[in-house]
């Protein structure tokens, strides 16, 4: 069995979980992998998550973010330039969380920061108890996946706004992230930055398993993983996964005020119900049938609305396009 080390290339969401699939494809059956890897303003959902309960898609991807949804369960993270993640790929016989978390720990300590197992397989810091590294995992035959956050400089301001949707808004069948304290471990060293953890992590890694190899990125299959990436970055898997939810948008307008209730799924709309005080009772009947059937998203529910040909609607279907469906 063989150790490899493969350091990321890119801060692209949908590129880097790509690599990590290929790995758990190819390698992970005979060798163990760790993956070190970087996001840039990204919000990375779990398998079976809502997006839109998780997370604030306009306003994210308004400010260049991206949604990512990873291939593992758990609950939703933001991810920056301040967040290092890592993988372990690895035969199934071979995992043991507390021996890859440990791997962590030692390289925390490197820093004189005493960190901590939880009962959800998370690190906290020791004394205070918040959260500096979110885990999660995934299984399949012989081949086991761990993968998780280290917080070195989080935006914090950013990872509250992304991550705190207005749930009064949503009534989803999903699974809810578990809003846990978190912190940066450069409160604790303000010395501790990237690249240095990365180096702990590679010596921790050895410490643990042994001498290891670095892997070079031109190894991988090019083509296959273009083909993962772009099955990452579809709509149809980052938000057409979404389970069955159901919807309430509201908002005046000078010619009356309009709530729609949207039951979705499959990231569609499967069935709509209209209320307005509205003058035009013909205008607003029509609503409902022309979104049945629109992906919701913002561009896809005003086309929706644009192809009625009417003045009102064009109204509504430019908030449509402009607000936050899964927030404030």
């Amino acid at each position: 069995m063989h150790n490899y080390i493969l350091l990321g290339d890119s801060d692209n969401a949908w590129h880097n979980l790509a690599v990590e699939a290929l790995l758990f494809e190819t390698l992970g059956k005979s060798d163990r992998v760790l993956y070190l890897w970087q996001n840039r303003n990204t919000v990375v959902i779990g398998r079976h998550q809502n997006a839109w309960k998780e997370c604030r898609v306009k306003l994210l991807e308004d400010e260049g973010g991206r949604l990512a949804r990873r291939s593992s369960g758990g609950g939703a993270v933001f991810h920056d330039m301040g967040n290092l993640n890592f993988s372990f790929v690895l035969p199934r016989g071979e995992y043991d969380v507390r021996r890859q978390l440990e791997v962590v720990r030692r390289a925390v300590a490197r820093f004189g920061i005493e960190a901590q197992f939880t009962g959800r397989n998370d690190l906290v810091i020791g004394g205070s108890g918040t959260k500096f590294s979110g885990n999660a995992f995934r299984f399949s035959g012989d081949v086991a996946l761990h993968h998780g956050t280290i917080m070195v400089n989080v935006d914090v301001d950013r990872l509250g706004r992304y991550l705190a949707p207005d749930d009064g808004k949503l009534k989803a069948k999903g699974i809810d992230s578990v809003r846990a304290r978190v912190a940066n471990l450069t409160v604790l060293n303000p010395d501790i930055t990237i690249p240095a953890l990365t180096g702990a992590l590679v010596d921790a890694f050895a410490d643990e398993y042994g001498t290891a190899e670095a892997l070079p990125m031109a190894v991988l299959d090019a083509h296959r993983l273009a083909v993962l990436e772009g099955e990452y970055a579809s709509w149809d898997f980052r938000l057409g996964k979404a389970l069955p939810f159901d919807a309430t948008l509201e908002h005046r307008f000078d010619w009356g005020g309009v709530t729609l209730e949207l039951n979705l799924k499959g990231g569609k709309v499967v069935s709509a119900r209209v209320y307005s005080d509205a003058m035009d009772e013909a205008m607003v009947s029509t609503l409902a049938p022309a979104l049945t059937g629109a992906r919701y998203e913002n561009q896809a529910l005003g086309a929706a609305l644009r192809a009625l040909g009417h003045p009102q609607a064009d109204e509504l279907a430019e908030w449509l396009e402009n607000t936050d469906l899964g927030g404030h």
